[in-house]
Formats: structure tokens, sequence, C-alpha cells
């Protein structure tokens, strides 16, 4: 609507051509027998709260890649402009004066020669060699017009109209993207804040282990867990544990500064964000396959790209049509200026012709039709192939939604299970009935699994952003 009324034109933005991919669209979804309606506008704020939402607000307005998008569609919107002006009468004015000598060298009067002096003469006069002067001033008003009698323009314009509408469902498309990447951005940031803090926290359950096995191997304990190989395997867990400590901070770090440059701020990690994951919102409704392409901005500017190809084709055909121009002028003509607003001295045509293409250098207008008509050919493949990757991606989407909370649910149960076994073995060992290879190991396997718990939780919430993008979600400012 937007990008029509900044065009302000005659034709008409081509009908809807969805009609041609309505064989590839299901009666429901296969991952899931819900079919709620509606689009969410504020997913981003539901994930993620107020914070990243302000923060997508400020990618918004300042990431260069939105202003190149806007560009695209300024161009787009220009181009239709200038197609219009194909329909209207074309009136340009103008003033004209000129002044001339002309000399006639070799008439049987005048000088002897054209050398001669006394030049500047007239017919008759006495020496030199004759000449003339005039002066000639005019005014005009044109006024010419291709009447577009078949819609050979109207055409033309309502494909350029069309690509607007496409320009217009990119930049539509890449505010959605724009927004998914901050919000992915600062949800990586999270989980490393997150994993850093699960990270120390190991790294303290295990100098606290290493202390312990070192304390036995100095007093020779070896039946109490105090024996070479223990020592050392405590030790390669504390180095191990320092360089995923280290691993996690520079995660951190590199999120920080891909999160400012999407911001376009400059990265310099100054930016603080949150220190723990968020909880993962309820599932977003998904409603009927069928809505998916009145929703999906990438199936819409597909789908727009096949309209314009369809009126380009179009005005190939209309190629071969004759074209009419017809052309009016008016105006005063005389030998003295100020006679210009004079009506005796008035001159006026008016003029008509018809052009009609009999042969174009052997066949150029069929095969302009032909290229044409492959392109809008070329087109329907790309919204066809437009319409299934949108399926596919909503079922991947819905069915690894699914598979990932089965996963998170299993590792949490193991996570409890991980917890106890090393509270148990901390018991043992502290009563001199456990080794510290046991000890070392159940410490290790609580402290990877609480881990694997946080990587899947932002797992779930990246997958729930994917949904979100697979169903056309679209980001408004400020919601």
């Amino acid at each position: 609507m937007l990008v029509l009324a900044l065009i302000g034109c005659t034709a008409k933005p081509p009908d809807s051509r969805l009609g041609a991919v309505s064989d590839q669209v299901p009666g429901r979804w296969a991952a899931t027998k819900e079919a709620r309606v509606g689009i969410d506008t504020r997913w981003v704020s539901r994930i993620g709260g107020g914070r990243v939402a302000s923060f997508v607000d400020e990618a918004l307005s300042a990431n260069a890649d939105m202003r190149i998008a806007a560009e695209r569609v300024n161009r787009a919107v220009a181009a239709a402009k200038k197609a219009g002006a194909k329909f209207k009468p074309k009136v340009s004015a103008g003033l004209t004066g000129d002044r001339s000598q002309r000399v006639f060298v070799g008439f049987p009067f005048g000088g002897d020669e054209a050398g001669s002096p006394g030049g500047g003469g007239t017919p008759g006069g006495g020496g030199g060699v004759p000449s003339s002067l005039s002066e000639t001033y005019g005014a005009n008003l044109t006024v010419a017009w291709e009447p577009d009698i078949w819609g050979f323009h109207r055409a033309g314009q309502s494909a350029l109209i069309a690509e607007a509408q496409a320009e217009g469902q990119a930049y539509r498309a890449a505010r959605a993207s724009l927004a998914a990447q901050v919000l992915r951005a600062w949800l990586a940031v999270a989980e490393a804040n997150e994993q850093i803090t699960l990270a120390e926290a190991g790294q303290e359950l295990r100098q606290t282990t290493l202390s312990i096995v070192k304390d036995r191997f100095d007093n020779a304990l070896t039946a109490e867990g105090g024996s070479v190989s223990e020592f050392r395997l405590a030790e390669r867990e504390v180095a191990t544990g320092k360089a995923t400590l280290i691993q996690r901070q520079s995660e951190r770090e590199e999120a920080i500064r891909q999160l400012e440059l999407l911001m376009a701020r400059y990265p310099k990690g100054a930016l603080k964000s949150a220190d723990r994951l968020p909880a993962l919102p309820p599932a977003p409704p998904v409603g009927l396959p069928s809505e998916l392409l009145l929703r999906r901005p990438d199936i819409l500017e597909a789908e727009r790209r096949f309209a314009a190809s369809g009126q380009l084709k179009e005005q190939g055909r209309l190629a071969f049509y004759p074209r009419f121009n017809l052309t009016a002028s008016g105006g005063t003509s005389s030998n003295q200026l100020k006679r210009l607003v004079d009506s005796d001295f008035g001159v006026w045509s008016l003029a008509g012709s018809i052009t009609y293409p009999i042969w174009s250098g052997g066949g150029e207008l069929r095969a302009e039709y032909q290229r044409l008509a492959s392109q809008d050919r070329e087109e329907l493949a790309k919204m066809q192939k437009a319409v299934l990757r949108a399926f596919g991606e909503v079922e991947q989407a819905l069915i690894a939604d699914r598979f990932l909370s089965e996963r998170y649910r299993a590792t949490d149960k193991a996570s409890d299970a991980a917890v106890e076994a090393a509270k148990a073995s901390r018991s043992d060992y502290a009563n001199g009935i456990g080794d510290a290879i046991s000890l070392i190991n159940a410490e290790s396997t609580r402290i990877s699994i609480a881990s694997q718990l946080v990587s899947l939780k932002r797992l779930q919430l990246d997958n729930r952003i994917t949904l979100h993008l697979a169903l056309g979600g679209d980001y408004r400012v400020g919601k």
C-alpha cells in the first residue's frame, strides 16, 4: 500500500498469481495438527524481553544493510513513477532567435571582387560586395502524445509496480532477518555468560578435588586415593577446566562484538547483556499452510516478480500491435522581436502517425517475446521453489521443536542423576570408601551435562526464532 501511494501511478498493480502454486499447498501441517491462526509481531520481546527489543529497534534504524534495502525500494518506486510519465502528453516551449548576414560573391553587380573595399552593400548599391542582413524570431509551444490504446505502456508500468512491491517485501524480510540476527546474538551472549558461570563453578570443584588428592598423595596415602595417576588425573581436569573457561570467555567476547556490529556500533565489547538465557515461551500459532502464502515475505516477493514477468510478457505481445503518435504545435514567427506576441504572425501544425511493425531485423520482436516468455516460466519456477522451501522450513522447525523438547527433558533427568551421583561420590571419597577417579569422573560428568542443558536451551530458543521466521512473523518497531 505504501509503495502504491508513493508511485501515484495510472496503471494498476498486476493481479496475484499465487493460484499457479495452489496445487502445492497441503491441507494441514504434517508435524502438528494444531491450526490456531494469527501472526505474532511481538516475538522478539516475547523471547528476549524489552531490552533486546530496544536493541533490535536500534539496529533497524542504524544498520547499513537496512539502509541498502530501503534504497532499493526507493529506486524501484522511482522507476515505476518514471514509467508512468509515458501515459501523459509531453509539453515543451521554446524561444528562438537568429540574425545572419549573407554575402553574394560573384553576382554581376556590386564591386569587382570579393575582397574589394566597401563590402556590405546591397544589390544595386554602389561598390562593395553585395550582401543581405536578416533577422528571425520565434516562439512555440509543442504537445506530443502517444495514446496507449493497446496498453503497451500500462503493462510496462504495471510490471515496474510489481517489482517495487517485490522490493518492499524484500525489505520486510530483511527487517525480520535482522531482528532474528540481533536476538540470536543476544542469546549467544546470554548462553556464554551462563556457560562461564558453570565453568567457574566447575573449576572451583576441580581445584578442591585436586587439593584433596594432592594432600593424600603428599602423605603417601595410596590406598585412600593418593596415587600418582590419580594426582595427575586431577591436574589434567584442572587444566582442561581452565581451557574450557577461556573458550567460554572468548565466545562471549565474539558474541558481544557481533551484537554491536549488528547495531552499527563500534565493536569494542562494552555492551552489557543478560547473565542467563530466558525461559522458553509458548509456541507461536502456526495457522494453516495456505495462510503461509499470504504471510511469508519471500513468497510474496517471488509472486510479485512472477507477476512482473507476466506483465513484461504481455508487453512483448503488445509490441506487435501498431503504435500511434500525435503532435501539435503553435507559436509565432517574425523578423522583429516585438511582434512575437502578435497573433497575425502565428503559425501552427497538427500531425499524427501510425507505426506498424512489419519486419524487424529478421524476427527481433518474436525473439524478444520468446525471451520474456522464458523469463516468465523461470519466475514461476522460482515462486514454486520459494513455496516449497517455506513449507519445508516450517515442517523442519516444528519437528525440531518437538525433538529438542524431548532431548531437553531426557538431559534434565540425566543432570539430576549426575548431581546425585557426584554428591554420593564425594561423600564416599570423604569417608574413605571411594577412589579419586570415581570422584573426578562423577564431577566431570555433572559439569558436562549441566553445560549440555544450557546449550540445548539455547538450541530451543534459536529454533523458536527459526519457527517465527518460517511462519512469516513480521516485526514492528517498538512492539
